[in-house]
């Protein structure tokens, strides 16, 4: 079987949690709970680079204030 986050042909979604991290995500797989979707069906390579260009700070978002 072969891994679905690993098809560079399928398309994506990219979720985020209330901590502010990122996920791609396989179209066809349910959201998991607590995730939104935060771009909606696209490309692998749309969604990498959305995530790459808006999760610039990899803690989680709790960690991050508590640190400022």
């Amino acid at each position: 079987m072969n891994n679905p986050f690993d098809d560079k042909n399928a398309n994506f979604l990219v979720l985020s949690n209330q901590e502010g991290q990122y996920s791609l995500w396989p179209l066809f797989i349910d959201i998991p709970d607590g995730w939104t979707v935060a771009l909606a069906a696209s490309d692998r390579a749309t969604c990498s680079a959305f995530i790459e260009s808006n999760w610039t700070d990899m803690r989680p978002r709790s960690l991050a204030a508590a640190s400022t």
